[in-house]
């Protein structure tokens, strides 16, 4: 039986940590461990996920909820509440609703005091590990037979009706997610017709029926070259059927085209990319290659013409179309660069840029524990390290760091994005001070705060991490904990307001304040952040110019190639610097009072004709409106004083359904309405709101209109909608506490969806929360 480990850095001499491993969350398989009662739950949940699954994609993570309910003893003692259809919400049935979510949730707290969780959703994460692996030799030494039997569990549980696999659990069939999850079932063992339900032949059959292989986009083509098929690299890259820019580490830095300008997470992709492609790395051709070669292609692989393909990409994988100018550039940049570095004295050239580059990929990875920045890159990495020396101690260590991503749920393991510990406990620290139940469960707040304290990171990366073209990370909040060291701006953001919140209460009840120098050195993190035209970035400064867009490589992702500013993260910023100016008045006082002007006057400019914002990391008009009418109010901006709130609160309004509560597909994040602007030969685009198939409600998405609503003042007008979305949550809660599982709600990319299962428990406390403070009731 799986069980999760928290803080643990077991006994391998490969892996160390900046905190004693606080917040790191690991499985592991006992089988020895469990009651014949608890495995049988275990597989009751397996089985009803299996037969729900094209009702409800996204997992509810439940085989960890059930072990630390279980250790807990957890027994919901608090009555169960409904509201009848003419009923009114009393003050305490909305007390008893919350303090019922909140016991609930306070339960599933780890013993290092983060909440665990899910933070998965793509399906090309997985089957680059296993290849990797397998390229590697070390497939069943990290994956025994119970790890394949559930990553296999999980390829079944996500494949599509028609037989295919989305980019992520909701989506609809892509050839590079096909392709991979394809490949993946056969290196797991599975014979060209195996898998549960024939899932083999039917993935085969999407395959074949939509043109075959070679039309998997760029990223897919990259993958095989690199990682799998032996002849790719030789004939997708010899024979000029691809050229992605993976070698810009040949080139001079002056060209435009270079790390200094790209988004810092696809910079760590093509780093190890590049590094892989110069070195022309191939695998050893074995029987399994060779009919691969011939299962997923239309035609003999010999007698494929793969210059003809090199641009290829099925119409289901292309959202951001290259224009002709960038395949030129590539096409040129193959046909007359790579001849010369080829050959001396101009192959020295890029033999210093793969020492170049290997220097990096070394400092990336040791800055980030070899947990690295994300998901994509960690296994390219990885690969690149054992290309350089398949017995150094630079790829042992990444194999002591791979169970830091892998998760476990009724639908079988997953590869995690990266993790979201902190993040889900920052906001669901805020959701419990929000509900002001110090005397119900302060010893809840005492361990998360301790959490948060451990997980703040004390130092900038090491060495000269400019020239390493790295931001500054001293006092910042990661994404996921302490030891990956990627400073995020809305992480940080929302940190620091777990901070400043609990330093003004007990410390016999909280713990003790965290020391002003550390939340200044937050503060300097998140005013290092704000762009020249004044809205505020994840990761790094923005600042590059748009049209360099036009050469995203990319066909799946759009706005990728240069770091970006967020609406999430401008309003996660105003919040939380403002409460830190109310407690720290002296401290860059000027500074702070212009970012904070700077910073809502960007939320006003970029305000949706319709009165919406666009999310970015979230679904997306609903959860950029909340966030931003939450950093509005902040700022004291009204319904009266300010028309970006009047906007907003009409959007929100007009938007809510019949059962009181608000639905958005994620359908929303990708939907656009091209308009040319032939000057700069861009698109400028025009989101538009999609609702949920049916109209349906989300209860997450409830919370956060709900809580966006109260924020403008809706209470003060006319409180009626907030009743009817208060009294959806109330009547959906679950008997134990818990709230049902329903769509995807996280986002990434405009196409990319991620799965958070602790909002479903994080968002409706919190709204009922505010909903009890703030709404006038009897």
């Amino acid at each position: 039986m799986w069980r999760l480990k928290v803080a643990d850095g077991g006994d391998d001499p490969y892996i160390y940590s900046t905190n004693n491993f606080v917040g790191r969350q690991t499985w592991e398989f006992d089988p020895h461990y469990g009651t014949p009662e608890e495995r049988a739950e275990v597989e009751a949940a397996r089985e009803n996920y299996w037969k729900n699954r094209f009702q409800v994609r996204p997992s509810s993570d439940l085989l960890w909820r059930m072990q630390f309910l279980k250790e807990k003893r957890f027994k919901q003692t608090i009555r169960q509440v409904k509201v009848e259809n003419e009923g009114e919400i009393t003050y305490e049935t909305a007390t008893t609703a919350m303090r019922r979510a909140a016991h609930f949730f306070a339960a599933l707290q780890a013993s290092d005091g983060h909440w665990p969780g899910e933070n998965a959703g793509p399906l090309f994460l997985l089957p680059p590990l296993v290849m990797c692996l397998y390229i590697t030799g070390h497939l069943e030494a990290v994956f025994p037979k119970e790890y394949r039997k559930e990553i296999l569990r999980f390829t079944y549980c996500h494949q599509n009706k028609d037989g295919g696999w989305g980019l992520h659990v909701e989506g609809q069939s892509n050839m590079y997610c096909t392709v991979l999850n394809y490949i993946c079932m056969r290196i797991l063992g599975e014979g060209p017709d195996g898998g549960k339900e024939n899932a083999c032949s039917q993935g085969r059959k999407w395959i074949l029926d939509h043109g075959g292989a070679v039309s998997i986009p760029t990223w897919g083509k990259a993958w095989l070259s690199i990682t799998l098929i032996k002849e790719y690299l030789a004939y997708l890259i010899g024979q000029d059927a691809i050229q992605c820019p993976q070698s810009f580490g040949s080139f001079p830095l002056f060209f435009l085209y270079n790390q200094t300008k790209m988004w810092c997470f696809f910079r760590l992709v093509y780093m190890p990319m590049s590094y892989l492609y110069g070195k022309r790395f191939v695998v050893p051709i074995n029987p399994l290659i060779l009919q691969l070669r011939e299962e997923i292609h239309t035609q003999p692989y010999n007698k494929i013409i793969w210059r003809k393909v090199r641009h290829l990409c099925a119409k289901e994988d292309l959202y951001f179309p290259h224009l002709l100018i960038q395949d030129l550039v590539w096409d040129s940049i193959y046909i007359f660069t790579e001849p010369f570095l080829t050959r001396w004295p101009f192959n020295k050239l890029r033999e210093r840029a793969l020492e170049t580059t290997m220097k990096h990929i070394h400092y990336e990875d040791e800055t980030s524990r070899y947990i690295n920045m994300a998901s994509v890159e960690k296994v390219l990495c990885m690969l690149a390290c054992w290309v350089e020396d398949p017995n150094g101690d630079y790829f042992k260590k990444h194999l002591a760091r791979v169970p830091d991503y892998i998760w476990i749920g009724e639908d079988g393991i997953k590869k995690q994005t990266v993790g979201s510990q902190l993040w889900d406990t920052s906001l669901g620290l805020e959701a419990l001070l929000a509900c002001k139940l110090t005397d119900e469960i302060g010893h809840t707040l005492m361990k998360g705060h301790d959490y948060i304290n451990k997980s703040q990171v004390r130092d900038n990366p090491s060495g000269d991490f400019r020239s390493m073209y790295r931001h500054i990370s001293k006092g910042s909040w990661t994404f996921s904990d302490r030891d990956q060291g990627w400073q995020v701006l809305d992480c940080t953001a929302e940190g620091l307001k777990c901070c400043l919140l609990l330093s003004v209460m007990p410390p016999e009840i909280v713990g003790e304040k965290i020391e002003p120098e550390r939340l200044y050195d937050a503060i300097n993190v998140l005013l290092s952040l704000q762009s020249k035209n004044v809205g505020i970035s994840a990761w790094e400064p923005a600042g590059n110019s748009r049209w360099l867009e036009l050469l995203n490589p990319s066909e799946m992702f759009e706005d990728v190639f240069i770091e970006q500013q967020h609406v999430e993260c401008t309003t996660s910023a105003i919040d939380a610097v403002i409460l830190f100016k109310k407690l720290h008045p002296g401290h860059r006082k000027q500074e702070i009072e212009n970012f904070i002007r700077k910073a809502v006057q960007y939320m006003e400019d970029i305000q949706l004709p319709d009165g919406s914002w666009y999310g970015n990391w979230g679904i997306c008009f609903t959860y950029a409106t909340w966030f931003a009418l939450r950093g509005l109010a902040a700022a004291g901006k009204t319904y009266h004083n300010c028309l970006a709130v009047y906007k907003a609160a009409g959007f929100l309004l007009k938007l809510q359904l019949d059962d009181g509560g608000w639905g958005e597909s994620y359908l929303s994040c990708k939907a656009k309405v091209e308009k040319k602007n032939v000057k700069l030969s861009l698109c400028l685009v025009t989101q538009k709101f999609t609702p949920l198939e049916g109209k349906q409600s989300n209860l997450v998405q409830t919370a956060w209109s709900l809580m966006g609503l109260i924020h403008s003042g809706q209470a003060e007008r006319d409180p009626t909608p907030l009743h009817r979305a208060a009294k959806l949550l109330i009547n959906s809660q679950k008997e134990d506490g818990d709230f049902p599982q329903q769509e995807i709600v996280g986002a990434s990319l405009r196409t990319l969806m991620i799965h958070y299962p602790n909002y479903r428990n994080i968002y409706p406390m919190w709204a009922l929360a505010e909903y009890r403070q703030r709404v006038p009731l009897s």
